[in-house]
C-alpha cells in the first residue's frame, strides 16, 4: 500500500510515524503501512455467497442462497479473540459480500470490543440506511466500496444492472449516519479510462478516499494475466493517479489516494519527486523505508471462508493451516511452515531482477503471486514491476 496523497503530497511526515514509536497498536489507521512490528491486517473471507455476479471475482463467489457459511458465530468470535490477543491491529471482513451474512454488525461489534480496528470490504449494495446505522452504532472504522468505473462499466463488471447506483446509494447511507466510506477501484485494461471518473466522484459525494488497486493475479497460466496493463500504460495510470490527487490538493479538496499491490510505486514516486523537489524525495525515502514495500504473509494474512490460512487474499494455492483446527497465531509464527517463514524475509528469497535490484529494501520483491503465476516460479521477478533496469541500477 502506496500513500500518493501522503507521500507525493506531503500530507505525512517521517516523525508522525515516530511520534506513536512506529507500533501497530498505537498508530491511527492513516499510518499503519509504516509500522515497525507489521502485526498483520487480518483480511477475513467470510462468506463466499454474494449477491452480485462479478467477472474478476477472486472468491470465485456463489449465490447469497447456497447453503451455510463454514465458520460459525461462535467459531468466530474465537479466531477474532485469537488475533486480537496475537496483536493484529485490523479485521478487515470481507467475502463474497460480507453483508449477506447475518451475523456480520455482532462479529465486527466483537472485534472493536476485544480492541481491534474492524473494516468491511462491500460493493455496497445491501448498505441500507438501517444497517449503516447499526455498522456506525458498534464502531466500524471503515467502509470500502468497490467500484470498476462509472455506471455503464460498473454494472457491466458487476453483471447486475442496478448495482452502480445501488452502491451510490450505500455511500450516501454511510455518510448519513458518519461513517468514514472510500472506494476501491481495481486496475484493468477494460476500465483504465474510468480513472478520471472516479476522481470526480471523489470530489461530487465528498468521499475522502480512494484506493486504487494492481491486478493481481495467480495460479499457473492465470486468464487475468491478459487483463493487466503493460508496463507503459502502467507508469501512465500513475502519473495520472500523482496529477489527480494532486489537483485535488492545491484545489483545497485533498483527499487520501493510496495505490495497492505493487510496490513499484514507491520508488516511481520517489523518482518523480527527485525531479520536482528533492527535499521531499528525501522524506518519502525514509517513509518508503519504513513501509518496507509488499507484506503478504508478514503484515497481511488472510482466512478464507472455510477458515484455511493464506498469505494474501489473492494467493489461494498455498495453504498455511486451517484456523478450525489450529489458532491463527500458531500458524502464522510456525518456523516449520516454510514458505510462510520465508515470506516473512522475501528480501534474502527473490531472484531475477528483484534480487538485484537497488530498491528491493522500499519494494520488499513485490507479488510472489504475480511471480508464481507468470514464470512457475514463486521466487521470480514480479512481471508487473515496471520499472526499467536503469532506475532500478542494473
Amino acid at each position: 500500500m502506496i500513500g500518493i496523497s501522503k507521500l507525493y503530497c506531503g500530507q505525512v511526515e517521517p516523525s508522525d510515524a515516530l511520534r506513536y514509536g512506529r507500533e501497530s497498536g498505537r498508530l491511527p489507521s492513516h499510518l499503519l503501512q509504516f509500522s515497525r512490528d507489521k502485526k498483520p491486517v487480518v483480511v477475513w473471507n467470510m462468506t463466499r455467497r454474494c449477491n452480485l455476479k462479478c467477472v474478476h471475482c477472486y472468491a470465485q463467489a456463489v449465490d447469497p442462497t447456497a447453503g451455510r457459511d463454514d465458520i460459525s458465530t461462535e467459531q468466530a468470535k474465537a479466531m477474532i479473540d485469537d488475533l486480537a490477543a496475537y496483536g493484529a491491529p485490523v479485521m478487515l471482513f470481507s467475502g463474497g459480500e460480507p453483508l449477506v451474512r447475518q451475523d456480520l454488525v455482532e462479529l465486527a461489534s466483537h472485534a472493536t470490543s476485544r480492541g481491534m480496528r474492524a473494516v468491511i470490504s462491500t460493493n455496497g449494495t445491501l448498505i441500507t440506511p438501517q444497517k449503516a446505522r447499526e455498522l456506525k452504532q458498534v464502531g466500524l472504522s471503515y467502509v470500502g466500496i468497490s467500484l470498476d468505473g462509472m455506471e455503464q462499466v460498473h454494472d457491466r463488471f458487476r453483471g447486475v444492472p442496478g448495482a452502480f447506483r445501488k452502491a451510490l446509494e450505500g455511500i450516501a447511507n454511510c455518510q448519513a449516519e458518519g461513517l468514514k466510506v472510500g472506494l476501491r477501484f481495481t486496475i484493468n485494461r477494460r476500465n483504465a479510462g474510468e480513472i478520471p471518473g472516479i476522481f470526480r466522484l471523489l470530489r461530487e459525494l465528498e468521499v475522502p478516499r480512494a484506493c486504487f488497486y494492481h491486478l493481481v493475479y495467480s495460479g499457473r497460466g492465470s486468464e487475468l494475466i491478459k487483463e493487466d496493463l503493460d508496463h507503459a500504460e502502467t507508469r501512465a495510470v500513475l502519473d495520472l493517479i500523482m496529477d489527480e490527487t494532486r489537483a485535488l490538493f492545491e484545489a483545497g479538496a485533498p483527499r487520501e489516494i493510496l495505490t495497492v499491490d505493487n510496490h513499484a510505486d514507491g520508488p516511481y514516486v520517489w523518482m518523480r519527486l527527485q525531479r520536482e523537489d528533492p527535499k521531499r524525495a528525501a522524506e518519502v525515502f525514509e517513509l518508503l523505508q519504513y513501509n518496507e514495500g509488499n507484506s503478504s504473509g508478514r503484515g497481511i494474512g488472510c482466512i478464507s471462508w472455510d477458515g484455511k490460512v493464506h498469505a494474501d487474499q489473492f494467493w489461494r494455492g498455498h495453504v498455511f493451516g486451517n484456523v478450525l483446527e489450529r489458532p491463527f497465531s500458531e500458524i502464522w509464527d510456525d518456523p516449520s511452515i516454510e514458505l510462510l517463514h520465508k515470506l516473512k524475509d522475501k528480501k534474502a528469497h527473490v531472484g531475477g531482477r528483484c534480487a538485484r535490484c537497488r530498491h528491493l529494501n522500499i519494494c520488499g520483491g513485490n507479488f510472489r503471486a504475480r511471480a508464481e503465476a507468470y514464470h512457475g516460479d514463486i521466487w521470480a521477478e514480479d512481471p508487473a514491476c515496471y520499472l526499467t533496469d536503469e532506475e532500478i541500477g542494473l
